[in-house]
């Protein structure tokens, strides 16, 4: 009987190892759940603090309400609320499932929607959004709830969202960064990605020296300082705004031409005489692909090459990047991805080392032309186009120096990943536009002083504090004050919010309405002599993208489409005495490779068939095509 109890157990212990885990279990309870601690703590060992006092901001919901509106910005928690929810009210469009843990542990979760009567999510031609890659910029978050909540309450009433996904899988991952966006949302803290303790002053510690509230208001403004020593006069690289008549806006200038020092909001905590330089974590999850990575060293040996701050010691080292480079390494089907931040505003994309001509095949470089137009005819952004070149000389002239912009580098971006390795359409938006919403001065640009008229004109002066005179800890007299950083210089406010992310979410729809899609749209079988038939089939890309950008052919992301044709094995033993012969194709694998199938393009595949036996012999004709789709259809062959 021992022995029996003891096996017993053993198996039971087994099959709890090899039982894929649900996240629908009881999870560990959060800093930001525990509602009884007044401090939100981050996992890690580190040199400076890792507590910080909990604060709540009326632009964001923390519990999950009995409707869902997008007036307000919502805590990961709730919006997983969101996700359980559906993948329970909808259970044939909607799968949730967890793809990684973060650096923290917590569940990285994600959506899969598509008609699952209609085929298996693999088998469709796919796309993929995904937000919260930076810790901040939770409006790119909120874009891809909005999309599931467009899609399914327009699923059967939409004829266009219907037929999408009928016959296309949308792949959602609201929170790529659960961790960063949790403790920007609860705390007073910002950071640009991953939480992992991070040096990122070099002195040899580790997140020494975080930014501070100093006025407990729960978020980091500015502190400006009038430069009155000959020391801080030299150092002095701020003036009052000209243009700006009451005194508010800082201007920067060149060191030494200034008439005020500007920090953000906090102290020296390392006694290095820099502020806030190395708060929590620092690495950067968008410079940390393998394409054309370089790596953080600040810095190479010679003084005159690249390296790529925020790159972390090497390519995919941090388990939120990771996850989204292995899913997407098992999933080829997909064709179209968004990767989305804030706040420039832009439709961006690769090369992010190049310009476009140089690295790109024309045939692809057209296609995210069209894209990009397709991108400004929704949102109206001001710029759509390549990192390289586009996004670096946006604005013609550097603002501070004077001097021309000139094209530069970025190494380990995700959309070079997503073109040059992946072979999709990349695209890695950046929402919000910091509040700049028109040119004001008329002077051809929009910058700060914009977005200060408009906050003053249209958002009742929230986005704003003015300046108020303190005592500060290590530089004595000094004022507070500036935007808000949160919600309205990195994200807008809430009440904007809806125009934004619906924008962007309809550009996102309608890059997936273009998928390639594979229509097997005829399959005959024709009496030969003999007792031989010859089965033909036909098909076409419908969508209007091609099974496979040239540079997915390059780097061998997607096969051949490809033709079988499917006889029960049994019929098939025997070589040249089996009672069913495939004679065409000769060769052994009887597999017709078809190429790629390009937009419109008609294609065909032929099959012979010699039958040993009488009868009729029931046959399925398959047609593979790695980002157009899977289609078959069952045949009858003889008399």
């Amino acid at each position: 009987m021992r022995t029996y109890c003891t096996v017993l157990v053993s198996l039971l212990t087994l099959s709890t190892v090899f039982a894929q885990k649900s996240y629908y279990g009881t999870e560990e309870k959060w800093p930001e759940q525990d509602t009884a601690r007044k401090v939100y703590t981050v996992k890690g060992e580190r040199h400076g603090i890792s507590y910080f006092k909990k604060h709540t901001f009326k632009d964001v919901q923390y519990q999950m309400g009995s409707t869902l509106t997008f007036d307000t910005y919502h805590a990961p928690d709730v919006m997983y609320g969101w996700c359980r929810k559906w993948a329970e009210q909808y259970p044939n469009l909607v799968d949730l499932y967890e793809v990684a843990k973060s650096y923290e542990g917590r569940p990285i979760l994600q959506l899969t929607l598509t008609n699952k009567k209609t085929g298996k999510h693999t088998d469709k031609p796919a796309a993929y959004f995904e937000g919260g890659r930076h810790s901040g910029e939770v409006t790119s978050s909120e874009a891809v709830l909005w999309l599931a909540k467009h899609l399914l309450d327009n699923y059967g009433k939409d004829a266009s969202i219907t037929k999408l996904l009928d016959t296309k899988t949308i792949y959602l991952r609201p929170e790529n960064n659960p961790d960063g966006a949790t403790m920007y949302l609860y705390t007073a803290q910002r950071n640009r990605s991953s939480l992992r303790p991070n040096d990122n002053d070099r002195d040899g510690l580790m997140d020494e020296d975080s930014e501070d509230d100093l006025d407990g208001d729960g978020v980091i403004y500015q502190i400006r300082k009038k430069a009155t020593t000959k020391a801080d006069l030299e150092k002095a690289d701020y003036v009052i705004d000209p243009k700006d008549k009451s005194g508010r806006l800082m201007k920067r200038v060149q060191a030494g031409r200034g008439t005020h020092l500007v920090y953000t909001e906090g102290i020296d905590n390392d006694g290095d005489g820099k502020y806030n330089e190395d708060g929590i974590g620092g690495l950067d999850n968008h410079r940390n692909y393998p394409e054309n990575w370089r790596p953080d060293q600040g810095g190479d040996f010679t003084g005159r090459g690249y390296t790529q701050g925020g790159a972390s010691e090497y390519p995919l080292s941090e388990p939120e990047t990771r996850a989204t480079y292995v899913w997407l390494m098992g999933h080829p089907n997909i064709t179209v991805v968004n990767s989305m931040d804030t706040s420039v505003p832009m439709h961006l994309r690769p090369p992010s080392t190049s310009a476009s001509a140089e690295s790109m095949f024309p045939a692809d470089e057209a296609i995210y032309k069209r894209m990009d137009s397709l991108g400004l005819s929704f949102t109206g952004y001001p710029w759509a186009g390549d990192v390289y070149e586009v996004y670096n000389t946006r604005n013609k002239v550097n603002r501070l120096t004077g001097d021309p912009s000139k094209p530069q580098p970025l190494f380990g971006h995700g959309p070079d990943f997503g073109y040059f390795q992946y072979g999709a359409v990349w695209y890695g938006d950046e929402l919000w536009n910091n509040g700049a919403m028109k040119d004001y001065d008329g002077d051809g640009d929009r910058d700060e002083y914009d977005a200060l008229m408009w906050d003053d004109e249209a958002n009742g002066k929230r986005g704003f504090k003015l300046w108020s005179k303190m005592t500060h800890p290590q530089l004595g007299e000094v004022e507070i004050g500036g935007f808000n950083p949160k919600f309205f210089s990195q994200n807008g406010p809430a009440w904007i919010l809806e125009n934004w992310i619906s924008k962007q979410s309809k550009f996102n729809l309608a890059m997936a309405k273009e998928l390639p899609q594979i229509d097997l749209t005829d399959v005959t079988v024709k009496a030969l002599a003999d007792n031989e038939y010859e089965v033909k089939a036909t098909w076409t890309n419908s969508g209007k993208l091609p099974v496979a950008l040239e540079q997915a052919k390059r780097v061998k992301m997607v096969q051949e489409d490809r033709v079988t044709l499917d006889i029960d094995k049994e019929l098939l033993k025997g070589f040249n005495e089996a009672k069913v012969i495939i004679t065409q194709p000769a060769l052994f694998d009887k597999t017709i490779f078809a190429g790629y199938t390009n937009v419109g393009e008609k294609k065909e595949a032929t099959f012979r068939v010699k039958l040993n036996q009488p009868g009729r012999v029931k046959a399925k004709v398959k047609l593979l095509s790695t980002r157009g789709g899977y289609k078959e259809k069952e045949i009858t062959i003889g008399k």
